[in-house]
């Protein structure tokens, strides 16, 4: 997912939003107090992705890998 699609209105590339994904991220997290967001890309290279820094961001850091022990984690976490 580019940056644009998280922060610019219109960013999606299937629809012409006039709201910018981050704002229905925030709806979303807002609305849910347990959530989590599984990542399929590799863990390590997070930091170099700038759509990646902001999903966590807006999501409180509630970031998940999607590997057996980022699922394990994000269930502990939704569980408390």
């Amino acid at each position: 997912m580019s940056p644009y699609e998280v922060l610019q209105p219109g960013g999606s590339v299937e629809y012409n939003n006039a709201e910018a994904g981050a704002v229905w991220l925030r709806r979303f997290a807002d609305q849910f107090s347990h959530h989590a967001w599984l990542n399929p890309e590799p863990e390590r290279l997070w930091e170099y992705r700038q759509s990646i820094a902001a999903i966590r961001n807006i999501l409180g850091n509630r970031m998940y890998g999607l590997t057996m022990a980022g699922l394990e984690a994000a269930m502990r976490a939704l569980s408390k």
